[in-house]
C-alpha cells in the first residue's frame, strides 16, 4: 500500500533540499528496500521536468567487494565515479540498513586504503554538487532505536518533515553569535574542553544537506584544542559501537583516548594524522530528536546536544584538517543526562540543554516545535 507520507518526503527532498529545477540531472541512490520513496522521487522529479537516475546500492555485495580488491579496482571504480558524477546536478543518498554490523568484517586497512583511493569522486559530489542524505525506515533500524517497527516509521517520517524553513529562520542568531566568537569552553560531568573558533565561518543546517536535520556546526582552530570531553550516547563507526568514549586533547592532538573498546578506539585514531584533530563542532537543535538511536544522522541533531567530529573538517568551515576519518562524537547536555554548559567567549550560552541567551531562546524544543 502506498504510504502518502513518502511523496511528502519526497517533496520535501526536490523542493526544499534540491530545490531542482527544469533539466536538471538528479541520481537517486538506494537500496532494494527503499523502492517505495525511490518511486516517488522519481516520479517527482519527473514532474519537475527534470532528468531522473538511480542506482541501486547492496552492503552485502559492497563487504565482498572491498574485503579482498586490490588497489587499482578502487582507484579505477574513483575514475569511472569521477566522470559520471561531474554530469550530474543533484545527488539523493538513502541509506537503509538491515544490519549495522554488514561492513564491521572488512579488514581496516583495506577499508581506510578505498576510502581514500575513492575519495575524490565523493569530494567532487560534496563540494560541487547540491546533494542530500537520508535514511529510511527499516526493522534493524527499528530495533537499534528500541522501538516497534510502526512507531519507528511513524517517527521517522515526522522528523523528517518538520518545518525547516522556521528551523533556517531560528539558527541565524546562532549562527551570527558563533561568527563573532573567538572561543568556545564546553563543560559537563568528565568534561572541560576549551577551543578556539575564531575566523572560522559557521554553517545553518536545516534540512539542505541532512534529512533530518537541526544543526549548526562550525570547526576549532586545529592546534587550539585543550582538555578533555566524555561522550555520553554510543558511538557508531565502521559497524561497531563504542561506548563511554573520553578524549583528552593537547593543542589540538588527541594525547589519550578511553572507550569500551579502547584498542579499536585507538586503531582508528592512528588511521592518519588527521584522525586525532577535530574537524567539526555543532550544537544539535533538532526539537523532535530526544534520544539517542545509535544512527548519527539522528543522534547528532538531539536537542540539548552538542558534537565533535574527530578527523576530515568540512570545506565550508575550514580548519585545514584531512583525513580519511569523519566521526561524529555526541555529548547531550540535558540535566537526565547529567547536564552542562556551553560558554562563548566566557558568557554562558546555554544550560542543561537550553539556550539562556535571549536571542537565541527561539531555538528551544517549544520554540521550534
Amino acid at each position: 500500500m502506498r504510504d502518502t507520507r513518502l511523496k511528502e518526503l519526497a517533496d520535501v527532498l526536490l523542493s526544499h533540499s534540491l530545490d531542482v529545477k527544469q533539466g536538471e540531472k538528479v541520481m537517486v541512490q538506494g537500496q532494494t528496500n527503499t523502492k517505495p520513496l525511490m518511486k516517488e522521487l522519481i516520479s517527482g522529479i519527473h514532474d519537475r521536468g527534470a532528468l531522473a537516475f538511480y542506482e541501486i546500492d547492496d552492503d552485502e555485495l559492497m563487504r565482498v567487494w572491498v574485503s579482498r580488491a586490490p588497489k587499482e579496482v578502487f582507484t579505477q571504480t574513483n575514475t569511472r565515479k569521477l566522470e559520471e558524477n561531474k554530469e550530474i546536478d543533484s545527488f539523493i543518498q538513502i541509506l537503509s540498513e538491515e544490519n549495522d554490523a554488514e561492513i564491521s568484517g572488512i579488514p581496516p586497512e583495506q577499508f581506510q586504503m578505498a576510502m581514500q583511493e575513492m575519495k575524490p569522486a565523493g569530494e567532487l559530489v560534496v563540494k560541487e554538487k547540491k546533494w542530500v542524505l537520508l535514511n529510511y525506515p527499516t526493522k534493524a533500524a527499528a530495533q537499534k532505536a528500541g522501538m516497534p517497527y510502526d512507531k519507528y516509521v511513524d517517527y521517522l517520517l515526522e522528523v523528517c518533515t518538520i518545518d525547516y524553513k522556521k528551523m533556517s529562520r531560528a539558527q541565524t542568531e546562532l549562527s551570527q553569535l558563533l561568527d563573532e566568537t573567538k572561543e568556545v569552553r564546553i563543560t559537563a560531568e568528565g568534561t572541560d574542553l576549551t577551543f578556539s573558533i575564531e575566523n572560522i565561518p559557521s554553517v545553518i543546517c536545516a534540512g539542505k544537506r541532512n534529512i533530518p536535520d537541526g544543526e549548526v556546526y562550525t570547526a576549532p582552530i586545529k592546534d587550539s584544542v585543550n582538555g578533555t570531553i566524555r561522550f555520553n550516547t554510543p558511538s557508531p563507526y565502521q559497524g561497531v559501537v563504542f561506548r563511554d568514549i573520553t578524549l583528552t586533547f593537547e593543542h589540538g592532538k588527541v594525547i589519550k583516548a578511553v572507550a569500551d573498546k579502547t584498542e579499536e578506539l585507538t586503531k582508528i585514531l592512528d588511521s592518519d594524522e588527521g584522525a586525532r584533530y577535530i574537524g567539526e563542532f555543532a550544537l544539535g537543535l533538532n526539537p523532535v530528536i530526544t534520544e539517542p538511536m545509535g544512527d548519527i544522522l539522528f543522534d547528532e541533531k538531539i536537542c540539548g546536544s552538542l558534537h565533535v567530529a574527530l578527523g576530515q573538517c568540512y570545506d565550508e568551515a575550514k580548519n585545514g584538517n584531512d583525513s580519511t576519518v569523519h566521526w561524529d562524537m555526541v555529548l547531550i547536555q540535558r540535566p537526565e543526562y547529567g547536564g552542562g554548559q556551553v560558554y562563548f567567549d566566557g558568557e554562558l550560552i546555554r544550560e542543561d540543554g537550553l539556550f539562556v541567551k535571549e536571542e537565541l531562546l527561539g531555538l528551544n524544543p517549544e520554540q521550534l516545535k
